[in-house]
């Protein structure tokens, strides 16, 4: 079996937030119900095939991308981890979230936000010695997506080229779309999303993600606030 894990930011499961997103991708991680019928217009089966991936990956913002644990490594050091590092954090205020594409993924972003720039590279260099190294051939899929000289450096250091000053907080809500359905589920998801777009987004708690399998779908397996613990 190989599972990864993924430190991710994901708001609670009982916000309007993490509500509309899971009726949206037709998939809640945290308890892997699918969700049936149509979205502000949009019949399910044609909005699961524009969102197969972000189904499988679950509504989050990355902060950890997927790994292995290092040799050694078990899912109980991650969560001790993990809580010895959320109280020693506060929540970062990400503001108003906007909806908007991300090289043709329809996303959530946030305003560029120094503090959150360091959050996340805090959660990189934390966490890196439970990561356990890249094989061949996940480097190979990876150095293939068109990265730049620096993201390759940060992908053969970090496992992930998406770092530090290449970090951009989102949170995919679809596939990469073609010019055919941009628009129009552009348009559905600002109908869907407008209720939330009001609330600002404050990212108050760290979530682990579980894939127990190569391409099984990821689950939410715990949180940790962020926080003096009460």
């Amino acid at each position: 079996m190989t599972q990864r894990f993924a430190i991710y930011f994901a708001p609670s499961t009982t916000s309007n937030l993490w509500e509309r997103a899971a009726i949206w991708l037709g998939r809640d991680a945290a308890n892997g119900d699918a969700l049936d019928g149509p979205v502000a217009g949009i019949e399910r089966d044609r909005l699961l095939n524009l969102t197969q991936s972000a189904n499988r990956y679950g509504f989050h913002a990355t902060l950890k991308a997927p790994m292995a644990l290092a040799e050694g490594a078990s899912e109980a050091d991650l969560r001790a981890a993990l809580t010895d590092f959320a109280v020693q954090h506060a929540p970062v205020d990400l503001g108003l979230p906007q909806l908007a594409s991300l090289e043709g993924f329809l996303a959530l972003l946030v305003a560029p936000n120094e503090q959150l720039q360091d959050f996340a590279a805090h959660v990189v260099e934390a966490f890196e010695p439970l990561r356990a190294p890249m094989s061949v051939k996940q480097r190979a899929a990876r150095a293939s997506r068109g990265l730049s000289e620096r993201q390759l450096e940060l992908l053969d250091a970090y496992g992930y080229p998406h770092v530090f000053e290449q970090f951009r907080f989102h949170m995919t809500l679809s596939d990469r779309l073609g010019e055919a359905d941009a628009a129009e589920i552009a348009r559905a998801a600002h109908t869907w999303f407008a209720p939330v777009l009001a609330e600002p987004l404050l990212l108050d708690r760290l979530s682990l993600f579980h894939e127990p399998d190569s391409g099984k779908p990821f689950q939410r397996v715990a949180d940790f606030k962020l926080g003096p613990a009460p």
